[in-house]
């Protein structure tokens, strides 16, 4: 088989790069090493930046996110038992959507089927060599020859490990907490999103829809779920966030450990990385789908100038490009996770430090604004 890009991941940044480059006419092959099944109930992110919510209007998938999902005008930071609305449409202008990153995700994977694309499942790459992509479907081993490939295949996907040693770095930091997160069908305690600041750990409340809802809480790494049963769950949120939590069933529960990744330059040769594959940031700021649509969305310009005109310009700066996004995002998302977070060996100077940050944030328009124009997301 042979294709102009191949891009490695069905996930947010591999569906939109192909949605985007079909609306350029350019071809794209997508393999996912998962079932159609598992992609499209893999829960993840929830939170869609403004420009975000705008292009998957303008690629004509936006349909149902505009139906179901929730818009949010602000969000609310609660400490020292009180809460504080930062007033993001007030501060920017601009609004954020909640919406799941599996809809996301179904929404893309059903129009690109419906336009009789290629979109092979269960398709597991086993090696790339250049511009040639190694897989196995079906049971048998198939060879992609591609002009470029994309690895959009996330952090434990192929595309990375494919980079010859030596030719990049990889930056990590390594948070010492995890979040013990459930999704549970009962009502939302609060029509925004809430991030608890408390003396027992930081604590989130979010929704999916009107009558499932998101929480999270800090835990220590390795946490083992069995220590936490329905009823401990609870009561703990409700402590930290000083909600009145409606208990309903829940659906499903995991423990996501913390950490930030960057790894530079995000290209070698006709290989790119986006998304995940490229970096990660803690889940606090809501970064990380939206990170990966900014990156497909520079990688899309740049294939559309080379495979249009023959002009390498903006593949060359591809990397650097999205560098300086990444690392503002990363920035955000440090600051949101340590303000937000009790650390471990903290002494009592530490938290008045984090209260008075708090305090300050939510009293002082600038302050505030700042965090309202990186949550809503940078301009492009």
């Amino acid at each position: 088989m042979r294709t102009q890009v191949g891009i490695v991941g069905a996930g947010p940044a591999g569906l939109v790069l192909a949605r985007l480059l079909q609306r350029e006419g350019i071809d794209s092959v997508v393999l996912e090493r998962r079932s159609r099944v598992y992609v499209e109930g893999r829960v993840r992110a929830g939170v869609l930046e403004h420009d975000t919510a705008d292009l998957l209007d303008e690629l004509g998938v936006g349909a149902r996110m505009r139906r179901e999902g929730m818009v949010h005008r602000g969000i609310e930071l609660r400490f020292a038992g009180a809460g504080h609305r930062i007033g993001l449409e007030a501060l920017t202008g601009r609004t954020i959507t909640v919406y799941g990153q599996q809809e996301v995700v179904k929404d893309l994977i059903a129009a690109r089927l419906a336009d009789g694309l290629p979109l092979h499942f269960e398709a597991e790459v086993t090696g790339i060599d250049a511009t040639t992509v190694t897989y196995k479907h079906d049971g048998v081993e198939q060879r992609l020859e591609c002009d470029v490939v994309a690895g959009c295949d996330g952090s434990h996907g192929v595309t990375a490990d494919a980079l010859p040693a030596g030719t990049v770095r990889r930056h990590e930091r390594v948070y010492p907490y995890a979040w013990l997160g459930i999704l549970a069908r009962a009502p939302a305690a609060n029509e925004e999103l809430v991030y608890a600041y408390h003396e027992r750990g930081f604590a989130l409340h979010s929704m999916r829809t009107p009558d499932i809802v998101r929480l999270y809480l800090q835990v220590p790494p390795g946490t083992d779920l069995a220590e936490w049963p329905d009823e401990r769950i609870w009561d703990e949120l409700r402590r930290r966030l000083g909600l009145p939590l409606v208990a309903g069933p829940v659906l499903e529960r995991g423990v996501t450990p913390m950490r930030s990744v960057v790894v530079e330059p995000m290209r070698h040769d006709r290989l790119f990385l986006a998304g995940d594959a490229a970096h990660i940031v803690p889940p606090t700021g809501a970064k990380g789908l939206n990170l990966a649509v900014a990156d497909v969305r520079v990688l899309a310009g740049a294939l559309t100038a080379f495979f249009r005109d023959g002009n390498e310009k903006l593949m060359d700066a591809y990397s650097d490009t999205c560098l300086r996004r990444v690392w503002q995002v990363q920035r955000f998302s440090n600051w949101m996770t340590s303000m937000l977070h009790r650390h471990p060996g903290d002494d009592p100077f530490d938290h008045g430090l984090q209260l008075a940050e708090l305090v300050y944030v939510t009293g002082s328009t600038a302050a505030a604004t700042t965090l309202a124009e990186n949550y809503v997301g940078l301009p492009r």
